[in-house]
């Protein structure tokens, strides 16, 4: 009994000192709104006094958004696309104005006019000039019929567009203005994987928004672009990075310009953890080009490539798990000038490390036909370096200038082939285009034609080669129409869309 009353006792004496201790701390009084106090001296465990004190610099963030917002921009971006592309055969409803005279069904001429869909988009762009020049990414700006810009401050102006590279998603465009905010480039060869860097764009319409992140890695080839010679060699970040952000700035802690947001890895189509951005020093050459030549001028290595890896130096016999293979050459190439051979492993470019096919694309790709360059490469398991002079596309050294061709190429989004005599007899056609590759552009977006086309006329002007497609759509605007078959059918197909 005596042993009940103790342990009944000291059981009494706890819940006072239990309760006498919450109501010291605050618990259960209504009246307290005050919560835990916060630890504010928690370290890692294997800290070191001083060494995390600016791991996040926070007043970093601040100063990059403070010296970035006024200079990046809100585009909205606009274009007539038409709502039926034909693909079922000939739709007269769905025929620009002017092309329905060529045809005699007046019943048809009663119908519902054709309406052509109105698509806008918006992206983001940065000022980096203070007379108003712009950059943003080609699939932000490239087949725009109308370019809305609005400042930071709500300013609204008319942009042109004065330039594009699909091969790299970057676009220049200008508004009519003086005296404009705008972002220095930083030098993009200088960012450090784990480095902090700062996004600001204009994602889902909303303004002036500000993101942080690390870069995660750098040299990043997504497979996105869909030029005729793409260099991807991406910046890739964590910060968060969403639709409308898309040719917006990337910048470090000291707010330079490193990057231009294009893409991210997402299954969803929004957000899911990755960002990929152009570097500064590619957008930096193409935007260059663009304002002194009117087009890029891209030099040219003129070799088959494809980058090593493990698996690959062991089926090689190679000494190097990374680099470039030289794979093959093309002839009357600046490589096949220079001495490079099959078998080469290129591994700087200028004393640059290229570890990868993306990174040597990249570093090549800042360079114009006529610059020199010194690759070091292994052969032979020997190190060796090769001084090149880069070519341009059609194998010499000089200044590329506008492409009339190019330009309609780029603008209507594919490639074409001239059909063969055998292509002719089994399609009972004198001639005509075959339509081999589909990339971004006017006919993608605005029909529904597929690979395998054959155009045999637009605006009912024979067509039998890329000349004749360049002098069918020469200064053309307005509606257009294209007039063809797909091979083993005998059905004629009528695509229109606007220029």
């Amino acid at each position: 009994m005596k042993k009940i009353s103790v342990l009944l006792l000291t059981a009494v004496l706890g819940g006072l000192v239990a309760l006498g201790g919450a109501k010291i701390l605050g618990f259960g009084d209504k009246a307290s709104s005050q919560p835990f106090p916060a630890v504010t001296n928690a370290r890692l465990v294997n800290h070191v006094p001083g060494s995390y004190d600016a791991v996040v610099p926070t007043d970093g963030f601040t100063a990059a958004a403070e010296r970035t917002l006024p200079a990046v921009v809100h585009i909205r971006a606009s274009e007539h696309v038409r709502n039926s592309g034909m693909a079922q055969g000939f739709d007269f409803r769905s025929l620009p104005e002017p092309f329905r005279d060529f045809f005699g069904n007046p019943d048809q001429r009663q119908q519902q006019q054709p309406q052509d869909d109105l698509v806008e988009g918006t992206g983001s762009g940065v000022i980096i000039s203070t007379d108003g020049y712009i950059i943003t990414n080609n699939h932000v700006a490239g087949d725009a019929e109308n370019l809305e810009v609005t400042l930071n401050d709500k300013r609204v102006y008319t942009a042109k567009l004065i330039g594009t590279d699909p091969n790299t998603d970057i676009a220049l465009i200008k508004i009519d203005e003086k005296d404009l905010p705008f972002i220095t480039f930083g030098n993009s060869d200088d960012v450090k994987v784990g480095e902090w860097v700062v996004a600001v764009g204009n994602p889902f319409n909303l303004a002036s928004t500000v993101t942080a992140g690390i870069v995660s890695a750098k040299g990043r080839s997504i497979n996105i672009l869909e030029g005729q010679a793409p260099i991807e060699s991406f910046i890739q970040t964590d910060a968060a990075v969403n639709p409308g952000n898309s040719g917006g700035a990337l910048v470090n802690i000291r707010g330079e310009l490193v990057g231009i947001n294009t893409a991210i890895a997402t299954p969803t189509g929004v957000y899911a953890g990755y960002s990929f951005a152009v570097p500064s020093n590619i957008a930096a050459k193409v935007i260059k080009d663009i304002k002194e030549y009117g087009v890029v001028q891209r030099g040219y290595l003129g070799a088959i490539i494809r980058g090593v890896d493990g698996k690959f130096a062991k089926e090689k016999g190679l000494s190097v798990n990374d680099g470039v293979w030289v794979d093959s050459l093309v002839e009357n190439s600046a490589a096949a000038a220079a001495g490079l051979k099959v078998g080469d492993v290129i591994i700087k470019v200028d004393g640059a490390l290229t570890n990868s096919s993306p990174e040597l694309l990249e570093q090549i790709g800042r360079h114009r036909p006529g610059d020199k360059v010194d690759l070091t490469v292994l052969r032979k398991g020997q190190e060796k370096t090769i001084p090149v002079t880069l070519k341009n596309k059609a194998g010499n050294t000089d200044v590329v200038k506008r492409d009339e061709q190019g330009e309609v190429i780029d603008m209507l989004g594919a490639e074409f082939t001239p059909l063969s005599s055998k292509e002719k007899e089994d399609n009972n056609l004198s001639g005509g285009l075959k339509v081999t590759k589909l990339m971004t552009g006017k006919l993608r977006s605005q029909t529904d034609m597929r690979v395998g086309f054959i155009i045999t006329k637009v605006d009912r002007y024979p067509v039998h080669s890329v000349e004749d497609l360049t002098r069918a759509l020469k200064e053309k605007s307005g509606g257009v129409m294209i007039e063809g078959v797909y091979p083993g059918s005998s059905q004629v197909y009528y695509y229109a869309f606007g220029l």
